[in-house]
């Protein structure tokens, strides 16, 4: 198994604590900033931070679940985790948008009375240009580790940026016009951008949850495969992988001349197992069947084995 140094482990585990501290400083500026002006698009924007708050906690305890090793009743670990931290998130992110539609629907309605618009925008400002750069990191560290838990986070927290600076264009064109509907109609701009992306993270945690194929990844490892075994003078099928969140499992048929002795095959196997697992960008786990080629079709005609991909 392709396993990353402790040093490199605990990377994920920096960026997610720091994302929590942020994430609780840029709720209590918002509401700050909503207390000073009554605007309906800061506290659009406040009530995304809250949900951006409940969801890191739950994608904290996430990234730490995903990391616990397997045990008697996980035997692949914990690492599916990610998609349901992932799915949560998402729908976390649908939920404000609907939020702030409603906020800024039913404050149009009502009326609407906006005060000290200039210092609540600076307030605003900087909360945006924080998230932006948290947002950035937490991707990049997400990629670089293979997490989804972290990319998702990372994810979240650009729409809480997006958000503000959408808020900062309606304010501004608020202060600028004088018309006061402007606000709630930015807001309602900024809850369609921000339901789009959560539909999509609500959808890729479907996709992993399903044991989706990543066509990306199937075609790296077909790659692999025919290159090595044509240098080998044997022959695979059966390949299938899944994406468990943190580590990518890997199975596959190795097909051999009847004569060939078990050492050799587990030889040859081993070092197709260890190539793939070098060339992976994730954790990898790869399983191998040996078989021979000579009877291969008469085992699987007996349905031995449902070839998916050949």
């Amino acid at each position: 198994m392709n396993i990353p140094d402790p040093q490199e482990s605990r990377s994920p585990q920096v960026a997610m604590r720091l994302s929590v501290v942020v994430g609780f400083l840029m709720l209590g500026t918002k509401v700050f900033a909503y207390a000073m002006t009554g605007s309906a698009a800061i506290l659009s924007d406040a009530a995304e931070s809250v949900v951006h708050v409940v969801a890191v906690s739950f994608a904290a305890y996430s990234l730490w679940l995903s990391r616990k090793p397997p045990d008697p009743s996980h035997h692949y670990g914990h690492d599916k985790v990610a998609f349901f931290s992932a799915g949560f998130e998402g729908a976390m992110i649908v939920l404000a948008a609907f939020y702030i539609a409603y906020v800024s629907i039913h404050n149009w309605i009502v009326g609407l009375k906006l005060e000290n618009l200039g210092a609540g925008s600076l307030l605003v400002l900087a909360a945006g240009l924080i998230n932006a750069a948290l947002g950035g990191f937490l991707l990049w560290v997400g990629k670089k580790h293979g997490s989804l838990i972290l990319e998702a986070d990372g994810r979240h927290v650009l729409t809480d940026c997006w958000t503000s600076f959408g808020v900062l264009v309606g304010l501004a064109l608020t202060i600028l016009t004088g018309w006061l509907p402007l606000d709630p109609l930015v807001a309602l701009c900024v809850a369609l951008n921000i339901l789009r992306i959560g539909s999509k993270l609500i959808r890729r945690s479907i996709g992993g949850l399903m044991d989706e194929v990543d066509p990306t990844t199937q075609g790296r490892i077909r790659q692999v495969l025919n290159e090595m075994t044509s240098e080998m003078g044997i022959e695979f099928h059966g390949l299938r992988h899944r994406n468990a969140g943190h580590t990518t499992w890997i199975e596959f048929h190795l097909l051999f001349p009847k004569d060939t002795s078990l050492e050799s095959a587990h030889g040859l196997a081993t070092k197709i197992e260890e190539r793939i697992q070098q060339e992976s960008t994730m954790r990898t786990e790869v399983i191998s069947h040996l078989e021979t080629l000579e009877d291969h079709h008469e085992v699987h005609r007996h349905g031995h084995f449902e070839r998916f991909d050949d």
